[in-house]
């Protein structure tokens, strides 16, 4: 069978990749395999000049056009890592770019695309309507279209990423690969298959947006919602890549949002690497199934570190909570002088760090000569945090654990 991106073409894009694109480095992760049982090997795409792995994919398309098309320019559709990776490689080569947005993308990446020196052009409500715009752009200015996955070029040219894993990890057993529109899996899989047969190659997609599993499996679970995972939250697989995924990937799976969260934080806590959502999704696939994978050696590639600052500390505070690192604690107590401080005194005592205090006295379930008292605390871990609660009680304290994930 003849697929449309062959070995051949992955090892001509690595040509023109060599010195304009950062050959990053593939390296053992011994914390993330002690967390999960496999033996862990991360390939570091955050590291590009814009974070991720789509320069790759988009020089190669670029390179490709001939003087004509150069000289009339490209345009794209991108809500984040294409259209910077297309921006900044365009500009390198004196070509003109047009990107086209959605109206509601983040002022940072705009501003990201346009430092690159590309003219943005926001347009529409979703990623969706942006495409329909950008291919009116292309029709009406003749400028030639740079897709962002379902793309034999820029194929080939994701497709040197697991050829450099390989070389650098060559008896890996599994690769676990981020999966949108398909792009990058398909070129893996073209490299991998080339040189190791035998390897496991596992998509992984958000639950909220299983097109590819849904390509494969003839179903139609809704692709909706907001997603930790914007980078890989595509409607539609690519036609050129479902082909290429049928034909060699072993097997999409589906990951949750607060897998993915956790996956996040713990590229930053434990490998001190910023990963975005889509970029962690191999490592939430291993933390969702670790005796799939428990002594393998399991390759993962941090495909982008695009992420709002913002969105990272939410993160890790909600794992701390998560972890019983961060508790809250609801006291009943007489509302008199001397009874906060008898409290506070019993947490600094039994070594829990005080976060937040909210005294409340005007509520209805409230006795009238008592108040309430919503203490939030910084304990070191869960079985410190029993610890705590239990001597709370102990010490005679009206005392129950706030379980805010309830909705408490």
């Amino acid at each position: 069978m003849t697929l449309p991106v062959s070995p051949a073409d992955v090892a001509a894009a690595r040509t023109l990749l060599d010195g304009a694109v950062l050959r990053t480095p593939t390296l053992p992760a011994p914390r993330l395999s002690a967390i999960t049982g496999a033996h862990v090997y991360v390939k570091y795409e955050n590291l590009q000049v814009t974070a991720s792995f789509k320069e790759r994919g988009a020089l190669v398309k670029l390179s490709s056009l001939s003087p004509q098309e150069r000289a009339a320019g490209v345009v794209a559709m991108s809500a984040g890592n294409h259209a910077q990776a297309v921006a900044y490689h365009a500009a390198r080569l004196g070509i003109r770019a047009t990107i086209v947005m959605p109206k509601h993308t983040p002022i940072v990446k705009v501003a990201a695309t346009e430092a690159h020196g590309a003219r943005v052009v926001l347009h529409g409500e979703s990623v969706g309507d942006a495409s329909e715009e950008a291919d009116r752009i292309a029709q009406r200015e003749h400028l030639v279209w740079v897709h962002p996955y379902d793309d034999a070029h820029v194929i080939a040219g994701q497709g040197s990423i697991a050829a450099e894993m390989l070389e650098d990890a060559p008896d890996l057993d599994a690769l676990l690969v981020p999966v949108g529109g398909g792009g990058l899996i398909s070129g893996m899989a073209v490299a991998a298959r080339d040189r190791r047969p035998d390897i496991e190659i596992v998509g992984v997609e958000t639950r909220l947006y299983p097109s590819m599993w849904n390509a494969l499996h003839q179903q139609s679970l809704p692709c909706e919602g907001a997603t930790l995972a914007e980078g890989i939250a595509v409607k539609q697989a690519g036609a050129l890549t479902r082909e290429l995924v049928s034909a060699l990937v072993s097997d999409v799976v589906l990951v949750d949002e607060p897998t993915i969260e956790r996956a996040v934080n713990l590229f930053l806590t434990q490998q001190k690497t910023l990963a975005e959502g889509a970029g962690a999704a191999g490592l939430a696939a291993l933390l969702a199934d670790p005796d799939r994978y428990r002594g393998r050696k399991v390759g993962l590639v941090v495909s982008g570190g695009n992420i709002d600052p913002r969105i990272v500390a939410s993160i890790m505070m909600r794992e701390l909570e998560r972890e019983e690192r961060i508790v809250s604690f609801r006291f009943s107590m007489l509302d008199r002088p001397g009874e906060l401080g008898i409290i506070s005194t019993l947490l600094g005592d039994l070594g829990a760090n005080i976060l937040e205090v909210e005294h409340k006295r005007h509520f209805l379930d409230v006795h009238a000569k008592g108040a309430r008292l919503d203490v939030t605390v910084e304990t070191r871990d869960r079985a410190h945090a029993d610890e705590v609660h239990r001597a709370l009680i102990e010490n005679g304290m009206d005392v129950t654990r706030i379980d805010w994930h309830a909705g408490n």
